[in-house]
């Protein structure tokens, strides 16, 4: 039996914005921290796919085309599940040209025959992992609401597959994808 292959595409934000995110992450009791080498912005979730399709897709991500473009980080927010905080996260913005290259990920997932995004996309970096012992974070929301952070250039992004482990899971990068400068 073929081996199946957890995929996500994504874009690694540069050292100094890591560095930032980094330093904001404490004061919420029992929430899962991520580790530098988690931090990413996720274009598309792919999921389970077996060998062929991955090669695949490896493939096909280098016909997506679009210009490079710069981003900020812009406050924080929280998903909730059942009533309690289920990942702290870092907004971004502006968002339509993450939008745009999502759309055109999402597209060609599509036309591979993997299921259409379900989700609306919101742009973000998770900061923690939350669950049943997670504290709530309201006194982390108001302290980072204001984040902000210098612009950063978006010109490229990656195939990453992720192992899920004891201690949370480990992304590694299969392939990266450069902006179109022309």
């Amino acid at each position: 039996m073929e081996a199946m292959h957890r995929l996500f595409v994504a874009i690694r934000p540069p050292l100094i914005i890591r560095s930032q995110l980094l330093a904001l992450m404490e004061g919420v009791a029992g929430a899962r921290w991520q580790k530098d080498d988690q931090l990413h912005l996720t274009l598309r979730f792919i999921g389970e796919v077996d060998g062929h399709v991955a090669d695949d897709l490896a493939g096909l991500l280098g016909t997506v085309r679009f210009q490079p473009f710069s981003i900020a980080l812009a406050g924080v927010g929280r998903f909730e599940k059942n009533g309690r905080t289920d990942a702290l996260w870092a907004g971004v913005h502006p968002r339509e040209a993450l939008s745009a290259l999502h759309r055109k990920i999402d597209h060609l997932c599509v036309t591979m025959g993997l299921h259409p995004e379900r989700r609306a996309y919101l742009p973000h970096i998770t900061l923690a992992r939350g669950g049943r012992s997670m504290a709530p974070p309201g006194l982390f929301m108001e302290n980072h609401a204001s984040l902000a952070s210098a612009p950063f250039q978006v010109d490229g992004f990656s195939l990453y597959e992720s192992h899920l482990g004891r201690e949370g899971a480990i992304y590694d990068p299969i392939a990266h994808y450069s902006a179109w400068n022309k």
